[in-house]
């Protein structure tokens, strides 16, 4: 039977800290031993990692350890923002596959990561010189159907200051992750937090390789000014904030709705009167404008945890959400973990504010931004 269990310090003192987590962690498994461990702690105990790693395996709390230094942390039902934080998640998995893996540079499938394609892939990389889009495109080739679920360090602003864990040993760049396989049933719930409006559109011209110029053939501004006048005012005051183009991932669908679009940023106007956005775009590729607000993002993530809790139960979660969310963007703290256990009770759910959520849309990995990325452990699925 699967037991996930989490504890949570806020103490500053790094050791004062880990013992009281520690102490949790040891309550809630009741004398099992643990595999899988994931630590999620701010910058103010980055340099004790390695020591915390090393303790956990030393006494049974997790066969395989990994974690990275974040802006703020999740765990016992609170988001703790912007002070001390230690927060650690560890699960009992009967049965399960664990293969830790780091990676740097080009890299792709891990050398000792199996034949396979894995239940899942749980992933924590460096936000500034690791390429995670190279490495999803190579997944994909080497290993299709792999999902990939995480999120980019966020303790440090600067190169080379993030410190990613890996059981006793902890890494500068690159990225460090588990490949699990086995009887586990593993569930991803990728929130984007948006909403469509107007209506799906062809590309039919661009002018560089991120630059839309045309859209069912008008110019790309002309189509903006058009869907501005035909929304509500609170939905111009939404574009005025912040307009997002959804990009359908499956061209093969006869209608698309939400978790269709691949959602990125609209940049700004480039001079011959095209639209930038944070995407690479082809011509005859379908794409929706979106918008962003509190109440969406809201009504987007709980949509998606109802409709991942028709399929049962949870034994446990993780969770990646990004650091425009959290009091940033909602009026009340503790969001995005408050959502997880109205809907599956109150399971072990940790986690951290990232700079880039990892989760799969459409069957495709992807780097997110402004997302909520759960990851779901339970029982197989019968």
């Amino acid at each position: 039977m699967i037991q996930c269990v989490e504890g949570l310090s806020t103490a500053r003192h790094s050791e004062t800290a880990f013992a009281e987590v520690v102490a949790k962690l040891k309550a809630g498994l009741n004398g099992l031993s643990s595999d899988l461990t994931v630590i999620f702690s701010t910058q103010h105990h980055a340099d004790k990692l390695a020591e915390f790693g090393k303790s956990l395996r030393a006494n049974g709390l997790g066969r395989v350890v990994i974690g990275c230094t974040c802006e703020s942390i999740v765990g016992e039902g609170e988001e703790i923002e912007g002070t001390t934080g230690l927060s650690i998640w560890t699960a009992s998995l009967p049965d399960v596959e664990l293969i830790p893996f780091s990676v740097e540079g080009d890299a792709g499938w891990p050398a000792n990561g199996g034949a396979e394609t894995p239940a899942g892939m749980i992933l924590l990389a460096d936000p500034f010189r690791f390429p995670i889009d190279n490495f999803f495109h190579r997944i994909a080739l080497e290993r299709p159907g792999t999902r990939i679920m995480g999120g980019m360090a966020s303790g440090a602003r600067t190169p080379g200051q993030n410190q990613l864990l890996l059981d006793e040993a902890t890494h500068a760049e690159g990225a460090v992750g588990v490949i699990i396989r086995g009887n586990v049933a593993i569930r991803s719930v990728v929130s984007q937090g948006c909403r469509p409006i107007g209506e799906t559109m062809l590309i039919t011209k661009k002018t560089d390789r991120n630059i839309i110029s045309e859209l069912g053939r008008r110019p790309a501004l002309e189509v903006v000014q058009e869907v501005f006048e035909g929304v509500s005012e609170a939905e111009q005051e939404m574009m005025r904030s912040g307009l997002h183009v959804g990009r359908v991932i499956n061209e093969y669908q006869e209608s698309f709705g939400p978790g269709d679009f691949l959602v990125r940023n609209v940049m700004g106007a480039d001079p011959s009167g095209g639209l930038a956005i944070s995407d690479l775009v082809k011509v005859g590729q379908t794409v929706q404008f979106h918008v962003r607000d509190a109440e969406t993002a809201d009504e987007d993530l709980r949509n998606l945890l109802i409709r991942a809790r028709a399929d049962g139960p949870a034994a446990g979660a993780l969770i990646f959400t990004c650091n425009g969310r959290g009091s940033r963007l909602f009026m009340e703290p503790h969001h995005d973990v408050k959502a997880v256990r109205e809907q599956f009770g109150p399971i072990a759910a940790a986690g951290f504010f990232a700079m880039g959520e990892l989760g799969p849309v459409g069957g495709q990995n992807f780097m997110h931004g402004f997302t909520a990325s759960v990851v779901l452990f339970s029982e197989p699925i019968s």
